[in-house]
């Protein structure tokens, strides 16, 4: 089987070298420490063809730059973030499942700014910018908010543009204030677009979109937990208990190879095995 992106690796050593050149906001021992670490992190993801051990690997790498959070995913035509779009079902993200309940609860992924922007930008973005834009209505700025008070405090997210218009979002996150600098902007943008890049790619040798089956009663919880319901409100909604609702919940979960609920409604509704 053909690796993931291997050609790709030279280039991407060779950019960050190029570009992260020293300066007084990044001195040389910390520059040549992150720089080490971002050729570990090609090294290590040379050859891999999981994806959730990508993301790991992602994860690992970016924790360098205090970032404990990252989000992944395909945004639909229609803005969902969670919706079926050319980029395949791959989600992927390690936020608190707290904020991850919320924000669908709340539909934020209909008026999320991060989607707009990314939608229009080429290059990684700072949250603050966008926070700070004029054009960003108050709902949009309550989502940030509202981010921020589950930890999630300042980040950036780097839009992936790619043929057939498909298209795709990391985000990055962190529990400070600080703000991101370009240096660290570029490190994570390059391991971003490696990551992308390797996942896509694994994702069209493996057949990915095959959607496994679910019985109809895992469908109808995984339904309404898209739908933001909790256990004990899908209980009562469909007549069973909260521990039977869980109890289905948990097989779709690892069907679907999903960390969380709210990762695998996510996936179910880009199978297409669910409707919102």
């Amino acid at each position: 089987m053909e690796r993931p992106t291997m050609t790709l690796v030279p280039q991407l050593r060779e950019l960050a070298t190029r570009v992260l050149v020293p300066s007084m906001h990044f001195p040389t021992v910390a520059r040549e420490a992150f720089a080490a670490q971002f050729g570990r992190f090609l090294d290590q993801t040379n050859g891999v063809a999981q994806s959730e051990q990508l993301f790991d690997l992602l994860s690992a790498f970016a924790l360098n730059f205090d970032c404990p959070w990252i989000a992944y995913g395909s945004p639909a035509p229609d803005q969902r973030f969670w919706g079926p779009g050319r980029g395949g079902p791959v989600v992927m993200l390690n936020y608190p499942d707290e904020w991850q309940e919320r924000y669908l609860k709340m539909g934020y992924d209909r008026i999320d700014p991060i989607i707009k922007t990314s939608r229009k930008r080429a290059g990684a973005f700072r949250w603050s910018e966008v926070y700070n834009d004029a054009r960003t209505t108050e709902d949009e700025r309550r989502v940030f908010d509202e981010a921020a008070t589950f930890g999630l405090k300042s980040g950036i997210s780097v839009p992936l543009h790619g043929p057939d218009s498909s298209f795709a979002i990391i985000s990055f996150a962190q529990p400070g204030r600080r703000e991101f600098q370009n240096r660290t902007i570029t490190y994570l943008q390059l391991a971003a677009l490696h990551f992308h890049l390797s996942v896509s790619k694994f994702a069209h040798l493996s057949g990915i979109n095959d959607a496994p089956n679910l019985s109809l009663r895992e469908k109808e919880c995984i339904l309404w937990t898209a739908r933001g319901k909790s256990s004990w409100e899908t209980g009562r909604i469909l007549g069973i208990s909260v521990n039977t609702v869980n109890f289905h919940i948990k097989n779709v979960m690892r069907k679907l190879d999903a960390a969380s609920r709210t990762v695998a409604a996510v996936k179910a509704v880009n199978f297409g095995i669910i409707e919102l």
